[in-house]
């Protein structure tokens, strides 16, 4: 059987190490965190593996995750090259944003490298193990990692697709205004309308029926469809006007409301043309 070590034991650390572990074909193995506790906070939710408190005790490994910030990959990869006891093997983080080229200084010592950043919202561990079936997995790197990842992802129920290292940043964008972005602009309405008198039990039920509304609307009809307001519907006064006077409240808020505007009306005119009959043109 497989090893796999685990450099890193936060909320992706530890989904993807109790998923390898009751996958039962790859052994997890040593863990290593930034502080004691923390790896066995990490150790007791995977449900397998040894804690180390050093990287030179960590034993060599088949496979190795580095599920840290992405601003630590490269110092913990170049940490780990510096192992000499540690045999080359194949390493792979889970960035959205960064390529496989930032585990340079272990691909330079003959290790294969990659990528595999799977596109959920890892709120919490337990969370996301009941979300994580048929959930997407970018895949980059090295051919030989890629394919041994590819069929370790689809076992664990991830839906891996290629991405091109020069396309990451772009597709962790993605990511970022399909996920990250939602609850600043959820915390935003909800300051406007307490702002503006609106009772804080009526808010959080707004919270709720809008939001649901508005996801339930974009899962059945498309972005496009589902778009409404007055940039949707052309009436650029009214976007004008209120866009001073978000800016007047706030500053950033009202710049963010003029961009996402100026988008609105973009994807708006692409439903009128998308739903305008083509014209038969006689000679």
């Amino acid at each position: 059987m497989k090893t796999i070590n685990l450099i890193g034991g936060g909320r992706v650390g530890q989904t993807l190490g109790r998923l390898l572990a009751q996958d039962g074909q790859v052994l997890v193995q040593d863990l290593l965190t930034r502080s004691q506790a923390s790896a066995e906070q990490a150790l007791s939710f995977i449900g397998s593996g040894h804690v180390v408190c050093q990287m030179a005790d960590l034993r060599p490994a088949d496979l190795w995750l580095l599920a840290v910030p992405d601003a630590q990959i490269a110092p913990v990869a170049a940490a780990l090259a510096a192992c000499e006891h540690l045999p080359p093997a194949t390493v792979f983080h889970a960035s959205g944003a960064l390529s496989a080229d930032i585990l340079q200084a272990l691909q330079a010592k003959g290790w294969q490298g990659a990528s595999a950043h799977c596109l959920l919202s890892f709120a919490s561990p337990q969370l996301a193990l009941t979300q994580f079936a048929g959930t997407p997995c970018a895949l980059e790197g090295d051919a030989q990692a890629l394919a041994e990842l590819q069929p370790l992802f689809t076992r664990l129920g991830a839906q891996c697709f290629d991405v091109r290292s020069q396309d990451k940043m772009l597709y962790h964008a993605g990511a970022i205004f399909a996920t990250n972005f939602l609850p600043v602009l959820q915390d935003l309405a909800e300051q406007l309308w307490q702002h503006t008198g609106m009772p804080l039990p009526m808010v959080h039920h707004l919270r709720a029926s809008l939001l649901l509304n508005s996801v339930n609307n974009i899962t059945a009809l498309g972005p496009q469809a589902a778009l409404t307001g007055p940039a949707a519907r052309g009436d650029l006064a009214l976007v004008s006007a209120q866009g001073e006077a978000v800016l007047q409240w706030n500053n950033s808020a009202g710049q963010a409301y003029q961009a996402l505007s100026v988008l609105a009306r973009a994807l708006a005119q692409r439903q009128a043309q998308a739903s305008t009959p083509s014209q038969l043109q006689l000679g």
